[in-house]
């Protein structure tokens, strides 16, 4: 009887982060469907094939990492609180929290920029994130498909420089928020660049993510539009690094992976840990 009430506050906890993922399930439907349905890059039906996957996905990693990276994330604030001088911690304190907000975000974004990228060329690595690859379309849902490995380890990727560079450290009570912001705008950014949409932004493409910036990240027309377009927010990010790619009045024609991927959730769960099989289709052109 004590061991149940013990984990009664758990499976309350769990049964809570439930029903506040049905409720933004539902709003991002009622907010995407419309529009993906107005003016689609690609047409398709909403329950495609994969849709329950992708939804599995959505439930999953709305509540696994969060539990996973809540231990490393407190030991990381609490290193950082010790080992950050009080002045640099001090001065970023006085900055304006637009700006706060900025710097933390950008410093999220480099490290995001290059745990996504070495999730493409590590190959153990890439056996988690090639899940998200897989679907040979892309929507707003798309944007939960992949293994809760491969969502841990890019978002330790991008809280580490925020907490490194003492961004993550409470400052006056609304410190500890900054890093709750950045791990919340950069997910919901998300679905919005994975949303099966036509639109161009023009000039604005060259500062933040679109969805047309983000469709050719999930490319397969041929080896050279491959492994582009890493970064999630920032575009300039991958003029920097070298892997900036967005042709002003073409889209892709190919998405998916040629590498291959358990169909079904529970397989996609287990087949990183044990290899990919080699091989694959491409996805379907449009």
């Amino acid at each position: 009887m004590a061991a149940l009430y013990s984990i009664l506050p758990f499976l309350r906890t769990i049964a809570q982060s439930l029903s506040a993922l049905s409720v933004w399930l539902i709003l991002l439907t009622v907010i995407f469907l419309p529009l993906e349905r107005l003016f689609p890059l690609r047409r398709a039906r909403f329950f495609r094939a994969g849709f329950a996957v992708d939804v599995g996905y959505y439930f999953l990693n709305g509540i696994v990492p969060g539990l996973v990276l809540a231990l490393p994330l407190a030991a990381a604030a609490r290193v950082s609180h010790h080992v950050i001088p009080l002045f640099v911690t001090a001065a970023f304190a006085r900055w304006p929290a637009a700006l706060r907000l900025f710097a933390a975000m950008t410093a999220a974004e480099v490290g995001l920029y290059w745990g996504h990228r070495w999730c493409h060329e590590v190959p153990l690595l890439w056996r988690f994130h090639a899940i998200h690859h897989s679907p040979d379309h892309v929507d707003f849902l798309v944007n939960s498909r992949g293994h809760p490995v491969d969502f841990v380890f890019t978002r330790l990727c991008g809280l580490v420089p925020m907490y490194a560079l003492g961004m993550g450290t409470p400052i006056e009570g609304d410190g500890s928020l900054i890093p709750v912001l950045v791990m919340l705008i950069g997910p919901a950014w998300g679905f919005f660049i994975h949303a099966n949409v036509r639109w161009r932004f023009g000039p604005l493409e060259w500062l933040i993510a679109t969805p047309a910036f983000h469709h050719w990240h999930h490319a397969n027309d041929d080896p050279s539009v491959i492994d582009k377009n890493y970064a999630p927010m920032w575009p300039w990010i991958d003029r920097l690094f070298g892997t900036f790619h967005l042709p002003p009045a073409r889209h892709p024609g190919v998405f998916g992976t040629d590498t291959a991927v358990a169909p079904g959730l529970t397989g996609q769960l287990i087949e990183p840990f044990t290899g990919h099989r080699p091989g694959g289709a491409r996805g379907t052109p449009l």
